[in-house]
């Protein structure tokens, strides 16, 4: 079997943005090389051309192009017609796309298209409550139509965008996102920076920034020499339209709490994993996600996390034993839970553990890949 990927984001040098999706398609993709399956990523919006192969998976490179009109219909045009000379020539069986923006909208292909559901616009407007432009949803509700299949990365995301979109639940899987477990071992998690307390992700309303905030005052009220250490690129706000939504975070922490915190932007993947080792605690108090790798990577490290209770983080952590949940809103339970952590060493212990755990039996990336496998083997029946 041969499978190929379309995606805006991969790890690598030579692309220009990788996140949350670009790692688990990297994860899955290197682990179906691992098992025999032909792999091959196609990296759209990309600064020049290019073929190359990394780590055993072909990837290709298509740049970005402006025409004089429409070029949200030409350029999914040309992706499409680049693709399917590729699909043709290593003769590929499947692909997949994510649901963001309807990449494949418009798009027609010679092989079965599965799209995963990384997150809509409209999934996450409706999770922020805020309303989407009529041509996103038109975009992505046709990119839908045109697929064979589905992937959720949670049972919560399945359902949300069933709801948005009107697809047939039968045609929906959810297979979670799956860790390269061997690369993310932490030997001594008994060593670690005590009061610091870790945030990874994009700077933005919707992971809950402002929340934390004030999570974090009410901490240092408790304990002075708490640290809160923030990773991840600054993006625009969406409801000012300020361009930085840092600047409007770091307005909301108190005089005290301020001196306490360290915001060091965007930094190489390589070194957040030593980031999450040195954390005591990691905080991800997001409002809207699909799954969230960097819950999974900090749990894999033994770390405890204090994640939201909103419905895919259910299926992460069980509360009180592998994890914390509580609702970004609710500040004062929020502050208590990450004291609790902070004030006692064998519960941190005990929860690092017991997120292992949890990890190596639901996100092992060797299992997920057999689960993916058969999936897309069913599809070509």
């Amino acid at each position: 079997m041969k499978i190929a990927f379309i995606t805006s984001e991969y790890p690598h040098p030579k692309i220009s943005h990788a996140a949350g999706i670009g790692t688990s398609i990297k994860n899955l993709a290197i682990t179906l090389k691992k098992k025999g399956i032909g792999v091959s990523v196609f990296v759209y919006h990309q600064n020049e051309d290019a073929v190359f192969c990394y780590e055993g998976v072909e990837i290709h490179l298509i740049k970005k192009k402006r025409y004089k009109l429409f070029t949200w219909y030409f350029y999914r045009k040309h992706i499409q017609n680049y693709v399917n000379e590729v699909v043709a020539k290593n003769h590929i069986d499947v692909l997949e796309a994510p649901d963001w923006t309807g990449i494949t909208a418009f798009m027609k292909f010679k092989v079965p298209l599965v799209i995963r559901f990384h997150g809509s616009d409209a999934y996450f407007c409706k999770l922020e409550n805020r309303q989407q432009k009529v041509k996103n949803f038109f975009f992505e509700k046709l990119a839908l139509k045109s697929a064979s299949a589905y992937i959720a990365p949670t049972t919560f995301a399945g359902e949300e965008t069933r709801k948005i979109f009107g697809v047939h639940n039968d045609k929906i899987r959810t297979i979670h996102y799956g860790l390269q477990l061997e690369s993310f071992v932490n030997e001594f998690p008994e060593v670690y920076n005590r009061n610091t307390i870790l945030y990874i992700g994009t700077i933005i309303r919707k992971k809950g920034v402002f929340e934390l905030a004030k999570i974090f005052n009410k901490i240092v009220e408790e304990n002075p020499e708490s640290k809160l250490i923030l990773i991840g690129g600054d993006a625009p706000d969406i409801k000012t339209g300020n361009t930085s939504t840092y600047k409007l975070m770091a307005q909301e922490f108190s005089e005290t709490a301020k001196t306490n915190v360290d915001y060091l932007g965007k930094i190489p993947y390589s070194q957040v994993k030593e980031h999450i080792k040195k954390a005591h605690v990691c905080v991800f108090p997001s409002f809207a996600e699909t799954l969230g790798m960097v819950t999974i990577e900090s749990m894999a490290l033994q770390k405890p996390v204090v994640n939201t209770s909103i419905g895919w983080a259910q299926e992460l952590i069980d509360d009180g034993i592998n994890g914390y949940l509580v609702h970004p809103a609710n500040i004062e339970l929020y502050a208590q839970r990450v004291l609790e952590l902070l004030n006692d060493e064998l519960l941190c212990e005990k929860i690092g553990r017991e997120a292992r755990k949890k990890v190596e039996k639901t996100f092992d990336i060797n299992k997920i890949a057999d689960i993916n496998i058969a999936y897309y083997n069913s599809i070509l029946k």
